[in-house]
């Protein structure tokens, strides 16, 4: 579970591409197209050791299925010189993607494109404590609303992810003792989401993927604005806390989906958790827990977002709170950073902003040991509330088009 969904064929000694020694498949072609690493017909060969005529018909499949086109012609491969070599692309035209960031009492919905492009967006009220049955069947409405805003027909999508707010197996698409999703647990939420999708759209099912929200908003910001990071730690603070792993371009989830859950690390503290522990950071540090402290000030507060309300219009006492919060959630991050080592942390979330990140600093290099800390860049989000819905859809391309799955897919279309 610790992998991305979809993996690149193996390179062998010789760094040619073939999984277990054999041939490579119109997969792992279409894997080395995607990823940049042979654009032309002579490149795959060189990769790959295959025949001319070989890849050829690895491609036509590939062509044939809709997701190859050709682009405008490369450099000369030979340095004898002739004609430029046409260049093979993604056709990232044939599908679309449907993604959505839940949290506890707001959403986001989108069509992206298979490259990300957010195509179609809405965002709204949806309350994770109505349960899973009426929040998935609600989404479902949203889909088929974007789908015909986006000019998209159902039948062009290819599959939904789903970035939800508690610990997921993502065996199988269940949450798992959620601290902030009653009515949650071990629900069949890929099932739901599925059957609403084509209640909705009267399209058939199609595949559905969930994991956490810290992770997928992880993935979604590594991927686009720091690739070149192989450790990369994202930090979400609002109702609760949690983290996102991102090594070697892959989500870390742990043996079961656990990884990250930094919020309930017990920090000494009285205050009792939504988990119904004590001591929580959860409890003490996040957008609920000062939204809380605020109230009892006498200043209207409910939740994280009206905290962030509150930072954003320059309140004094939600703006020393939030410190206050960041100096005990950089407390904790001294440890993360100290045992992984990354090179960016990235705070995001209702109180991203000057004062807790001020507070965080403060505690992480006082705490942490310089060398962990000397090439490391502590930075808030670059996309914001889309970095759900961008991880989301990047989950689902992954794991559709990882070599594998590739093969399943074109044998189901008869090519």
């Amino acid at each position: 579970m610790t992998g991305r969904p979809g993996s690149t064929g193996r390179t062998g000694t010789t760094g040619r591409v073939g999984r277990g020694g054999g041939q490579a498949s119109a997969g792992e072609l279409l894997e080395l197209v995607r990823s940049g690493r042979a654009v032309t017909r002579g490149a795959l060969q060189q990769v790959t050791g295959l025949s001319r005529a070989t890849v050829g018909q690895r491609l036509d499949r590939l062509f044939r299925a809709g997701w190859l086109r050709e682009g405008a012609g490369g450099p000369v491969d030979s340095p004898l010189g002739g004609r430029p070599s046409i260049t093979l692309e993604f056709d990232d035209s044939h599908a679309v993607v449907l993604a959505a960031d839940l949290e506890t009492r707001h959403a986001r919905a989108a069509v992206l494109s298979l490259t990300g492009e957010i195509l179609a967006e809405h965002s709204g009220t949806l309350v994770i404590q109505d349960g899973p049955g009426a929040v998935l069947g609600e989404l479902g409405r949203w889909f088929a609303e974007l789908l015909e805003k986006a000019g998209h027909r159902a039948a062009e999508v290819c599959g939904v992810g789903l970035a939800v707010p508690g610990p997921v197996d993502t065996d199988t698409g269940r949450v798992v003792q959620p601290p902030i999703m009653p009515g949650w647990d071990g629900y069949d939420i890929r099932g739901r989401m599925a059957g609403a999708f084509t209640e909705h759209t009267g399209a058939p099912p199609v595949p559905v993927l969930v994991d956490n929200d810290a992770n997928l908003m992880a993935y979604g910001e590594q991927r686009t604005g720091y690739s070149g990071c192989s450790a990369f730690v994202l930090v979400k603070v609002s109702t609760g806390i949690g983290a996102g792993v991102v090594v070697d371009g892959s989500i870390y989830r742990g043996i079961d989906g656990g990884a990250g859950d930094i919020g309930h690390i017990r920090v000494g503290a009285e205050a009792q958790c939504r988990c119904g522990s004590y001591g929580c950071l959860a409890a003490v540090a996040s957008g609920g827990a000062v939204a809380r402290r605020l109230a009892e000030a006498g200043v209207p507060a409910a939740s994280g977002s009206d905290v962030r309300d509150l930072l954003a219009s320059g309140h004094p006492e939600a703006a020393a709170l939030a410190r206050e919060a960041g100096r005990m959630v950089g407390d904790v991050l001294a440890t993360v950073v100290t045992l992984l080592n990354p090179g960016v942390l990235m705070i995001a979330g209702d109180l991203a902003g000057t004062s807790f990140l001020t507070g965080v600093r403060e505690l992480l290099y006082q705490r942490a040991l310089p060398r962990s800390t000397a090439h490391l860049d502590v930075v808030t989000s670059r996309l914001g509330e889309r970095a759900g819905l961008i991880g989301a859809g990047a989950l689902v391309v992954e794991h559709l088009y990882a070599p594998e799955r590739v093969e399943e897919r074109l044998l189901a279309l008869g090519m």
